[in-house]
């Protein structure tokens, strides 16, 4: 009975590790924050010191113009947020997604 119980809290606990490690991934992202870009990188901000390559192909630069595969410019402005993946997104639809990620993490550890 012992040895099931511990079988148990195991997988859960793995449960658990494999969604936290999955969610940080999803938060990377270049920003532009206080006319600056930025890095999100595990939920950490730091500033942007050279382009950076995107998977679909866009180039961010420090400056903040995007260019897209295709060769089209963009200029980031106060708030923009991309992905890695290269989608373009809001910082305050970034923080949302966030806090709903970490929220769906506390009700997996009540039910335990």
């Amino acid at each position: 009975m012992a040895s099931f119980l511990t079988l148990i809290f195991l997988v859960l606990s793995l449960s658990i590790n494999a969604q936290t490690k999955k969610s940080t991934t999803n938060t990377d992202c270049c920003m532009m924050k206080e006319g600056k870009m930025m890095i999100m990188k595990n939920g950490k901000t730091m500033p942007m010191k050279k382009t950076m390559l995107m998977k679909n192909g866009t180039k961010c630069m420090v400056n903040g113009e995007c260019i897209m595969r295709d060769g089209s410019k963009m200029q980031m402005k106060e708030g923009d947020c991309m992905e890695m993946s290269g989608k373009m997104c809001h910082e305050k639809t970034k923080k949302s997604k966030i806090k709903r990620k970490q929220s769906n993490r506390v009700k997996i550890l009540k039910y335990c």
